[in-house]
């Protein structure tokens, strides 16, 4: 019995080891917060002497996370990501074609010029224009390398989010919305301008008088009825990103060609697949196609580059 006791009191003092450490971890964490809370306030304050072209930012999603220890570099805190969208200008008479692999896309454009046949010989006049010569080249882009942002809060404007799906015009629903929060009892007040971002399904309210925007956003949500139901709308501060510095640099797409020189002598759909046909065979230096782009003579458009389209 001596020595269950013996044994029962050198776990009871690894237990409150354990939980001391514990709780001055804790501390050591509650004060990292604190420190972080605070250089992030430092960050977004206010400087509103510049004037620099702004653009809407959409409010955060919520998210609901489990904190399980400390696994963040310190060296990436204040780093972002970006995933540009790059848009490429295509001419008429020109293709772009995405390969599977890079070293396909290096062959094609050290042969430079490729002559390729056409199978569609009886929609062409003379039998010597069942091959076209077609040139290939790199793809040069220009892509952000820094970019420095400054967040501004609109003290006038809150960003409704939220809205429920019901099948009525923007218009309509943005005659709710203004309703709704241009009267006091509602906690609102005069609407100056309201509408809608782009493509995010949010709405941006900015009131006439100050005051009216910090009340509704310290509120959070709201009941707002529209049609025949009542809907908990999300409010949020609304936030101005302005671009301080933007440094970009030149950048080489490693699995994409640019084709040019192509006559208009196939329709759209028919020279598309010549052009994918030929350069997808091996013999001729060619490989997997992943994409192919063509825009035929005397017209123009614009290709969209995605950090995976290479």
């Amino acid at each position: 019995s001596q020595e269950l006791c013996r044994a029962l009191e050198q776990d009871h003092v690894k237990l409150q080891m354990a939980k001391e450490t514990v709780e001055q971890r804790t501390q050591e964490l509650r004060k990292e917060g604190e420190l972080l809370h605070k250089n992030l306030e430092q960050q977004m304050s206010l400087n509103r002497d510049e004037e620099r072209s702004c653009q809407m930012l959409p409010a955060l999603p919520e998210k609901k996370m489990v904190f399980k220890g400390l696994v963040t570099n310190k060296e990436d805190t204040n780093k972002l990501m970006l995933t540009p969208l790059i848009r490429y200008p295509l001419l008429g008479g020109s293709a772009l074609i995405t390969f599977e692999k890079a070293e396909v896309a290096q062959r094609i454009i050290e042969v430079k010029e490729h002559m390729v046949e056409l199978s569609y010989g009886e929609e062409l006049e003379e039998l010597d224009r069942c091959r076209v010569r077609v040139q290939a080249a790199p793809v040069d882009i220009l892509l952000p390398s820094a970019l420095e942002m400054r967040l501004t809060q609109n003290s006038r404007s809150i960003l409704v989010s939220d809205l429920p799906s019901l099948g009525i015009a923007e218009e309509a629903l943005l005659d709710k919305l203004e309703l709704f929060f241009s009267k006091t009892k509602n906690g609102g007040g005069e609407v100056e301008s309201r509408e809608f971002l782009d493509g995010s399904g949010q709405v941006v309210l900015t009131f006439v008088q100050d005051g009216v925007a910090e009340l509704l956003i310290a509120r959070g949500h709201i009941q707002v009825p529209v049609g025949k139901g009542k809907y908990k709308l999300k409010i949020s501060p609304c936030m101005s990103g302005d671009i301080t510095n933007l440094q970009l640099q030149p950048s080489r797409c490693p699995r994409t060609v640019l084709l040019s020189g192509i006559p208009d002598v196939l329709g759209e759909e028919p020279m598309r697949d010549a052009l994918e046909i030929h350069f997808q065979k091996a013999s001729r230096g060619g490989g997997e196609v992943d994409t192919l782009a063509y825009v035929p003579a005397g017209q123009q458009r614009v290709a969209v580059f995605t950090e995976d389209a290479g």
